[in-house]
């Protein structure tokens, strides 16, 4: 069915639910079979994955259109194969689960074959686990059907964790049997995920430069920033600043900034600089006139030399961005940097000389814990998403909280602030400790 052919139908669809009176569009429903029905709804998901998101609400529209269509149908219209395949697409295409058991239960002449409906019950009712294995052999048996893309996208969705080079091969079938469609989406986002999790580098590059060439602009798109993102970072070594470029490219300058700054927070929170300097310098560039954006990839930037010899200067940069242009996590991440910046600079103590040293050390520590617990000015900074902890009892201090208690309080705020704080502070405990060996 051509691409107006099927435009023509879904309007035509829509006209007669929507129009009328109740017995009439139960007349009008009568005529339309579900397979073609069916039709509709994957012309208007694979358009809502190309990036029209207007479309989203048809969709939702067309799943509860075809779910009545199907409680409403005389059993004898499941004798024709196209609508038994029909009512399986429309379960494993974000359907009403009930009502696959509705028709499997109504289904007096067997033309569901039992075998799938089965192991779809498990897999809609979470224990696609326990058929992963059988959906496999199934899925190969349905390679020359209407089923197989969507038999083969649930097969690796419940392979993933016994063998996660087994699930890509069901996901590479299900994307090359369903070219530009919402499966062949889900099976490269899914691929990227699987191959980043299971470090298998080369193939995970190559699933994300396909991604980008065919679906910026789906709604889930953002899931494939973060896997992107992760890859980068995680795997610097190995990939290499043209692979990034080539992938996006395909991207306009406000989407490749983004990917830059998440790049860079992420790379210097990770303490690789290299990466953490290139991504900022790449998103400095491609800034134009967009507010805030330089302000973020200096803050980046300036991060990755907080342990050098250029920490004063790094310092100073961070301290010049205009609080403003960042966000509460960005100012979290800021505090931190400051409170390192801090402890870089801070002289070495003498190396302890008796008992009375080591019990000065425990004072010290103890105060530091207090200064956690202190710092109400930061209240705002708090993630909206995380867990509540439990308000720790204020310390009495001598001084105003310090640069170290806010950094504290980001850290307990915002995980990926306490991965940088951890690391600088390891880092410092390291230097303090072959510095005392040396002696005075």
């Amino acid at each position: 069915m051509t691409l107006r052919r099927v435009s023509i139908s879904l309007l035509a669809l829509a006209s007669l639910v929507g129009l009328g009176n109740a017995s009439a569009r139960a007349n009008d429903m009568d005529t339309i079979q579900p397979f073609q029905m069916l039709r509709s709804l994957q012309f208007v998901q694979d358009t809502v994955v190309l990036g029209d998101h207007s479309a989203a609400e048809m969709q939702r529209f067309m799943l509860g259109t075809i779910d009545e269509r199907l409680r409403g149908a005389d059993p004898a219209i499941f004798d024709d194969p196209r609508n038994v395949d029909a009512a399986l697409i429309y379960a494993m295409s974000g359907g009403n689960p009930a009502t696959l058991e509705f028709l499997v239960a109504r289904d007096i002449n067997g033309n569901f074959d039992n075998r799938i409906t089965d192991s779809l019950r498990k897999y809609l009712s979470g224990k696609g686990t326990l058929i992963a294995k059988s959906l496999g052999e199934i899925s190969k048996e349905y390679r020359n059907t209407d089923l197989a893309p969507y038999l083969a996208l649930v097969a690796g969705n419940v392979t993933i964790t016994r063998d996660p080079v087994d699930a890509l091969k069901f996901y590479d079938w299900a994307r090359l049997t369903a070219p530009g469609t919402i499966v062949e989406e889900a099976a490269l986002r899914r691929s990227l995920a699987v191959a980043v999790d299971a470090k298998i580098v080369d193939k995970a590059g190559g699933y994300a430069n396909r991604y980008a060439r065919r679906y910026l602009y789906s709604p889930y798109a953002s899931q494939f920033a973060d896997l992107f993102v992760q890859l980068v970072v995680e795997h610097y070594d190995v990939i290499k600043q043209e692979d990034i470029e080539a992938t996006l490219g395909y991207m306009d300058n406000d989407r490749r900034r983004e990917v830059y700054l998440r790049i860079a927070r992420k790379a210097a929170i990770a303490g690789r600089k290299d990466l953490t300097k290139m991504a900022a310098d790449q998103a400095r560039a491609l800034s134009g006139t967009a507010e805030g954006s330089d302000a973020l990839a200096n803050l980046y930037g300036s991060l990755a030399s907080i342990s050098t010899e250029n920490v004063d200067d790094a310092m100073q940069a961070i301290m010049n961005i205009p609080a403003e242009s960042l966000s509460p996590k960005d100012l979290a991440l800021r505090r931190a940097a400051e409170a390192i910046a801090k402890e870089v600079l801070r002289k070495p103590e003498p190396p302890p000389e008796s008992l009375t040293q080591a019990s000065a050390n425990t004072t010290v520590a103890n105060a530091d814990a207090g200064a956690m617990a202190a710092g109400e000015d930061d209240a705002e900074l708090q993630d909206p998403t995380a867990p509540p902890t439990p308000a720790a009892a204020p310390q009495p201090q001598p001084q105003p909280v310090s640069a170290e208690a806010d950094a504290a309080n980001a850290a307990s705020l915002d995980p990926a602030v306490r991965t940088f704080v951890d690391t600088g502070r390891s880092k410092l405990d390291a230097i303090d400790d072959l510095l005392k060996q040396e002696g005075p």
